[in-house]
């Protein structure tokens, strides 16, 4: 939202400066976001061309005499502007000033041998425009002498402020003096608006077919106008908060936008066949706007039609046909109530941002509807001439004004600041929310243009931004004296271990959208219709994920297409499962494409590294799943996966036969069709909510570690087993024999082969061997090499290979 000064204090009487308005403006929660003040222009004064002379050196100087309307004697200024010439008049900057187009300060200086004291400036170099053609030419009855800033209206700053979407009263400047005047910046003028009176009925018709989309509808005739530009103080507003003029009618209907806050409409009265009729666009109907662009509508838009079809998108842009131009001689002046939902919707899905829409999406004062016809009718008649014909009101039935129940002790309560009880009212009553009662409870009348107040705690807001929120002192955090209890939540500890962990093994950390195509959802796992988005932003946006790991995947193949092949991301976030959106999973994933290994990638002169595969992937699962807590020495890993996975070379993480903690593998080739990425590719995704807690263990003595002083032994075993055993449950089995001992064991060699014998493999493994209490003796190690080889058999079947 912008403004200049002086527009605003058209509606504020105020003797503050420019900066305690600016402050005023913030502190009251109308945020400044920046100030165009043009102070920098105050130097530059308005000066004429006496004579203008060759340079005697220089074939594209001109040496010049200034009268700078001092009263001092001519200066003398080279000029190398090709339309400097005797008589010009123009801005001048003397030595001294700044001049911010060229980021130089002028001092007097030699061109060519001449001494020039000072220069003529172009608007680029008073940052005006980009024109650079030659130095700004005035009229020539303009003052010699006296601030070029002030004759061209550049002196009145231009105040851009970031408005909140609760605000809406103060997408117009008079809601914005308002506000001043409230916080007593000032006093604000009458902003009534007097009828203006018209000659006989409005000969078009407005039906409205659609009430629930459009509350009200105003419209009024202005015959025998004669369309033009408007005046320049009009023309020098708009242009100062980046508008275009157009024509009076248009400019009249752009100002009271800005001005009041209320968007209207005008239509060319002869070009708009029959009566006027509210309704809901057709299916397949079009429209060509005011932006040149042809717009396909649904039943859900809201139009204004006549005989001929569609005249306008409803409270956001109207038809070019209808439009008003120079030789429009009868104007129809629209004003409207439109439901704000609707217009947001519309606008979206037209891709429309205009500053009508702007301010129905948010609400518009419904009293000031007609009001707004009777302003922009008097300045019609002011700048265009014409006659009045009496308003068209339909469907307004007038405004219903909400009252809220007020505790006054409710500013304390929420704000932990005391104020006193009549100075609250006081603000209420300054803002136009006018209590009744004098006890510790009032009933407050919420006005026509407060669309946003809707409870107490908005009546609390509303007293604090005028009290003054600085007026609220800051308190140190008091004193436990003890040990806090911890603050984060074991999800949230989880988090963090999990991504620092990964983040360890070289993987980089993704944030990925969390709707997905419905296609990838499906191949995933999801896409059931209660995780379908009613509203998505895009048409491949339209479910929720039931997985990290589509968007992880479409993230990789981004950075392949740009030429990143190697590549090890990570993820952890929620997911959406079952049949509803609030079932979230805490999930950590990741993946690795190409040789993007934790021992290193791509092609080295020692050798190439492997492409990423299952057992990569299954590492980075496991070292997760430690990150959480998750009891590694006691997981569970069974080959296969979910069905995006490659069937042969993928596992399942379980704690237990139920508890699934996650999977990992290389992805199934059709699910890299299906997305249509390249490999090589391998993931993981495990579920950090389905890590059990560890249960309290109480203690009074402080951990030690227990560090044994005998030397570790390594024994190496191989058995025959059957081909369906698996490593996992050998390995487990020989660790079972002696959990006191045997700190570890590892696979590190698999043979088959017609020796083995049919269906057999064998199976060699690295037992690591650690003694506690004493230093094992050969008979210690036969005997425990007997466990391990019995438990083995027991549990697999296999026996020592001989």
């Amino acid at each position: 939202m912008k403004l200049t000064l002086s527009w605003l204090k058209d509606h504020l009487e105020t003797e503050a400066t420019l900066a305690e308005i600016v402050e005023r403006l913030t502190s009251i929660g109308l945020e400044v976001e920046h100030v165009d003040d043009k102070a920098g222009l105050k130097p530059f004064v308005i000066a004429k061309v006496l004579t203008a002379v060759q340079h005697p050196d220089a074939d594209r100087l001109r040496v010049l005499t200034v009268d700078t309307g001092d009263g001092k004697p001519p200066v003398q200024v080279v000029c190398g502007a090709p339309n400097a010439r005797a008589g010009l008049v123009g801005a001048f900057a003397a030595p001294g000033a700044y001049v911010p187009g060229i980021d130089v300060t002028l001092s007097v200086g030699k061109i060519r041998g001449v001494e020039s004291f000072g220069m003529m400036c172009s608007e680029r170099e008073l940052e005006l425009s980009d024109e650079h053609d030659g130095i700004i030419e005035l009229p020539a009855d303009a003052p010699v002498g006296t601030s070029y800033a002030a004759y061209a209206k550049l002196d009145d700053p231009v105040i851009e402020i970031g408005l909140t979407p609760n605000r809406p009263d103060a997408t117009g400047i008079f809601g914005i003096a308002r506000d001043l005047a409230a916080s007593g910046l000032g006093r604000l003028k009458d902003g009534s608006v007097a009828p203006v009176p018209g000659k006989g009925e409005c000969p078009v018709k407005v039906k409205i077919e659609a009430p629930e989309l459009c509350p009200g509808f105003a419209l009024r005739l202005v015959r025998g106008v004669k369309n033009g530009p408007s005046p320049k103080w009009l023309q020098q507003r708009l242009i100062a908060i980046g508008l275009r003029p157009i024509n009076a009618l248009v400019d009249i209907t752009n100002y009271i936008t800005f001005d009041r806050g209320r968007p209207l409409h005008v239509f060319d009265a002869k070009k708009v066949a029959g009566n006027l009729v509210v309704r809901r666009a057709k299916d397949g109907e079009k429209v060509l706007a005011l932006d040149g662009r042809e717009y396909g509508l649904t039943p859900e838009m809201c139009v204004i039609a006549d005989d001929n079809g569609v005249e306008s998108v409803a409270g956001i842009m109207g038809g070019e046909h209808s439009g008003c131009d120079e030789a429009t001689s009868d104007v129809l002046i629209e004003s409207a109530l439109w439901e704000p939902l609707n217009i947001a919707r519309t606008g979206r899905e037209l891709g429309i941002i205009t500053d009508a829409r702007y301010r129905f999406e948010r609400g518009v004062d419904p009293e000031f509807m007609v009001p707004g016809v009777q302003l922009a009718t008097r300045m019609v008649l002011d700048f265009c001439g014409g006659e009045a014909s009496e308003t068209e009101l339909v469907g307004y039935a007038g405004h219903t004004p909400k009252t809220v129940a007020f505790p006054l002790s409710e500013v304390k309560r929420l704000t932990g600041i005391e104020v006193p009880k009549a100075e609250s009212l006081d603000i209420l009553k300054r803002l136009g929310l006018m209590p009744k009662g004098s006890g510790d409870v009032v009933d407050v009348t919420v006005p026509s243009w407060r669309p946003d107040v809707e409870g107490k705690a908005d009546l609390v807001e509303e007293v604090m931004r005028i009290h003054g929120v600085d007026k609220i002192e800051p308190q140190p955090l008091a004193s436990l004296g003890a040990v806090n209890a911890k603050i984060l939540t074991v999800l949230q500890i989880r988090t963090r271990a999990a991504k620092r962990a990964l983040a360890v093994r070289g993987m980089m950390e993704a944030v990925t959208w969390s709707f997905i195509p419905a296609k990838h959802a499906e191949l995933f796992g999801g896409g059931q219709e209660e995780l379908k988005l009613a509203n998505p932003i895009a048409a491949d946006m339209s479910d929720m994920r039931p997985s990290l790991l589509p968007g992880l995947i479409a993230a990789a193949q981004r950075n392949a297409d740009k030429g990143f092949g190697d590549v090890a991301l990570f993820e952890v976030s929620g997911t959406y499962e079952g049949d509803a959106p609030e079932k979230q999973r805490r999930v950590a994933a990741g993946l690795r494409r190409g040789t993007a290994r934790l021992d290193g990638s791509g092609r080295h002169w020692a050798g190439n590294t492997q492409a990423v595969g299952v057992f990569d992937a299954k590492a980075d699962a496991i070292a997760a799943l430690e990150a959480c807590g998750a009891p590694v020495d006691r997981l569970q890993i069974e080959a296969g996966g979910p069905a995006w996975f490659h069937p042969g070379r993928s596992g399942v993480i379980k704690l237990g036969p139920k508890t699934v903690l996650g999977h990992f593998g290389e992805f199934h080739p059709k699910t890299l069709e299906t997305l249509d990425v390249s490999g090589p590719l391998c993931g993981f995704e495990v579920f950090v909510d389905a890590v059990p807690e560890p249960k309290a263990k109480p203690t009074r003595t402080k951990p030690r570690l227990d560090l044994s002083a005998f030397q570790m032994v390594k024994r190496d075993f191989a058995f025959v087993v059957d081909k369906a055993v698996e490593a996992g449950a050998l390995t487990r089995a020989a660790l079972a024999a002696d959990k006191k001992l045997i700190s570890g064991v590892s696979v590190f060699d698999l043979f088959e082969g017609p020796s083995i014998g049919e269906g057999k493999k064998s199976i060699a493994i690295e037992v690591s061997i650690q003694p506690v209490e004493k230093t094992l003796t050969d008979e210690d190690f036969e005997a425990l090499a007997g466990r391990i080889v019995e438990n083995v058999k027991k549990q697999t079947g296999g026996v020592l290979r001989g």
